[in-house]
């Protein structure tokens, strides 16, 4: 996979783009550990587990609705 990127992007390109793909995956995995910990009606929480599992981008989008949320909660205080 990585030949077929390099032949496409270059050397640069594929480092971009490598280091992009495990940025992604590791705010896919913090998002993910975010949407468990969440106090929810287990059925409700189901529906986060799945879209959490099967939408692999709504555990990024949701992690940074929740960096944004508590950025404004702590500019209250």
């Amino acid at each position: 996979m990585l030949e077929t990127v390099h032949n496409i992007f270059g050397f640069a390109g594929t480092l971009l783009f490598s280091f992009l793909v495990f940025m992604f995956f590791v705010f896919w995995m913090a998002g993910v550990a975010g949407i468990v910990q969440g106090d929810r009606k287990p059925s409700r929480q189901f529906l986060f587990y799945s879209l959490a599992i099967f939408v692999p981008v709504y555990p990024v989008i949701w992690l940074i609705a929740d960096m944004i949320r508590q950025k404004r909660q702590l500019r209250k205080l």
